[in-house]
């Protein structure tokens, strides 16, 4: 072989190689990201509940500070006195867009059939109900009389394309035979029609870890309220109720969030709002904004 000809094999084989190794070290930097993924690939939205005081003093002006957070999807908790019609057209004028909705268990019970009037008036998607009333503790009959309920509600919605769901509040937890009134809740509701929302906030503070009851439940899971919990806050209590100052920004609380959002990803939550009950929220949730947007990386 002739030393050019030489040469020119040699760094064809070169090349070669090399091509082969950068071919395998992509595969395995893909490797790992599908083994590590980002905890957070989702939108994240707003509870307006979390700015309840200001949306009673200034719906304009309350709407148009969320949207300049980076805010566009809300979740709605009640139209401060205006018409759903009304109330629609200030979230349009913000640039805000309404996908989930809370309505009371009364309004539920009594005439669900207006809750969906409301609801389409608003364009939601999702429709749900966050308490059911009852006295301490919660107990079988209520939780039977929910579950009538939220059937009737979810076949209701299904009808017209929107989807019902329940939102967690810690209180289910009550013992019941081998297991908790919260599993004869979901067990007894129709999956395909009632689905549920996790507030791990409340989760933990029932001492349930939301990363185990998101993997027993995968498919019922469609939303979550992001919050998290400061630190010496009371858990094990089945009251769904707690100082609102115990809320505190995403990231400086005890809750494990990464672990809790691929979690949810496995599960198939699709829907994220963050809730933020405490006085302070105006200042915590732009923090809370940007603790997600690390998790995106």
């Amino acid at each position: 072989m002739k030393a050019h000809d030489f040469v020119t094999v040699l760094a064809s084989h070169v090349l070669t190689a090399r091509v082969a190794w950068l071919a395998g070290l992509a595969g395995l930097v893909a490797g790992c990201a599908l083994l590590n993924p980002p905890p957070l690939k989702r939108v994240v939205g707003l509870q307006l509940y979390s700015v309840r005081a200001q949306l009673d003093k200034d719906v304009p002006g309350t709407l148009a500070e969320a949207r300049s957070w980076g805010v566009k999807y809300v979740e709605l908790a009640g139209t401060y006195g205006l018409s759903p019609a009304a109330f629609l057209a200030k979230l349009n004028a913000a640039g805000l867009e309404a996908y989930s909705g809370h309505f009371s268990f009364d309004e539920w019970s009594k005439d669900p059939e207006a809750v969906l009037k409301q609801a389409a008036d608003l364009g939601l998607v999702y429709v749900g109900c966050a308490w059911i009333p009852h006295k301490e503790p919660f107990d079988e009959a209520a939780c039977r009389n929910a579950i009538a309920v939220f059937n009737r509600a979810g076949d209701l919605a299904a009808r017209r394309h929107m989807r019902f769901f329940y939102h967690t509040h810690g209180y289910e937890f009550q013992p019941f035979g081998n297991a908790t009134l919260f599993d004869l809740l979901v067990q007894q509701t129709n999956p395909e029609t009632v689905k549920l929302e996790m507030d791990i906030f409340w989760i933990a503070h029932a001492g349930r870890d939301p990363v185990k009851l998101l993997a027993e439940y995968p498919g019922r899971w469609e939303l979550m309220h992001l919050k998290d919990m400061r630190k010496g806050t009371p858990t094990g209590l089945l009251t769904g109720n707690s100082d609102v100052r115990n809320d505190v920004a995403l990231g400086t609380g005890t809750l494990d969030l990464p672990a809790i959002l691929r979690a949810a990803s496995h599960a198939g939550v699709k829907w994220y709002f963050i809730e933020d009950e405490s006085p302070d929220s105006e200042q915590q949730i732009p923090q809370s904004l940007a603790y997600l947007d690390t998790l995106r990386q």
